[in-house]
């Protein structure tokens, strides 16, 4: 498949921008109009055996979440070096305990998972992208993997809890469309995001929450911020441990010429890396806030594919 390039740093417009739902969803029907083989919900795979978990091999396939379903207990295999798209839609859906063993090496530059609630309440749980991407799959200049990417129309709530992404070519959660279109909310609760490129937690929407979490930075191959709050917010940060290492922003506020606000507390973040705001953004440091960041990974997070699939990490 041919490489879909974009830019990670702004938005831009419809025709575009990464931003934009036009161009991602014209991405991931392309997708699915050259896989081998549409996969619908829990159709994909092998049993695996006496385990109490789903093989999945990635093919090009994609695989579709709708209103109401429950897609659990799946390991997916990326050693194959083809690619996988886990679109989710409507509302009231849940994903949980779902692995990902090997690199994903496609080089395509989509995103592993598309999601979003047209105005219910659905959830991510226990979850591992750990392995991260191959270095032809991304650039410095963000082109690459992205692990979860909310559409605009996102209009509903999404909890993420015990997700653990790392060496992702692109954004972990890119979670800021939505503050251009639906303005759905997010709260990423107990999730560890390490060694991403452009951002690790990015979000946008005023309701909209990062907590319980963990960004470490130690690795010079992708160092991208730590939590990006893009307009309108504001974005609530709590009990939180960003360790940068120097590199790039701990938090940064605001993008493309628009402000927004961040509310810290009961957290630590990397002082050289520091905090920036931008177009008048403003990030308020409440109570308990210091600069000697510890990053743990949360208990719960799962800490390899299998305890995720299987979900032995819970």
């Amino acid at each position: 498949m041919a490489q879909h390039s974009r830019t990670s740093e702004t938005e831009t417009t419809p025709n575009n921008g990464c931003n934009s739902g036009l161009t991602r969803r014209n991405y991931v029907q392309s997708v699915a109009a050259v896989a081998a083989a549409a996969t619908t919900l829990g159709a994909a795979g092998t049993a695996a055996g006496q385990s109490d978990y789903e093989r999945i091999d990635a093919e090009g396939q994609t695989i579709t979440v709708e209103s109401g379903d429950t897609w659990e207990n799946k390991l997916i295999d990326m050693t194959t070096g083809q690619d996988i798209v886990i679109t989710a839609k409507g509302s009231d859906w849940t994903i949980r305990n779902i692995g990902f063993t090997g690199k994903n090496t496609s080089g395509t530059g989509s995103a592993t998972f598309g999601i979003s609630d047209s105005g219910g309440e659905s959830s991510i749980e226990n979850v591992y992208l750990g392995d991260g991407t191959g270095e032809q799959n991304g650039s410095s200049s963000g082109h690459g993997q992205t692990a979860f990417w909310v559409n605009p129309d996102h209009a509903g709530h999404i909890d993420f809890q015990n997700v653990n992404i790392q060496n992702f070519a692109d954004n972990a959660i890119y979670g800021s469309a939505p503050g251009t279109g639906g303005g759905g909310t997010l709260h990423i609760d107990s999730c560890f995001a390490a060694n991403c490129y452009v951002s690790h937690f990015r979000v946008a929407t005023e309701g909209s929450k990062i907590t319980n979490s963990s960004v470490l930075v130690d690795d010079e191959g992708y160092q991208g911020r730590g939590i990006w709050a893009w307009a309108p917010g504001p974005i609530e940060v709590d009990n939180c441990q960003i360790e940068m290492n120097g590199q790039n922003t701990a938090i940064e506020a605001g993008a493309n010429g628009s402000a927004t606000e961040v509310k810290v507390s009961n957290s630590d973040y990397g002082e050289e890396a520091g905090i920036a705001e931008n177009a008048g953004s403003t990030v308020e440091l409440g109570d308990s806030v210091g600069t000697d960041p510890e990053a743990v990974i949360p208990d719960g997070v799962p800490t390899d594919a299998e305890a995720a699939a299987s979900g032995s990490s819970d």
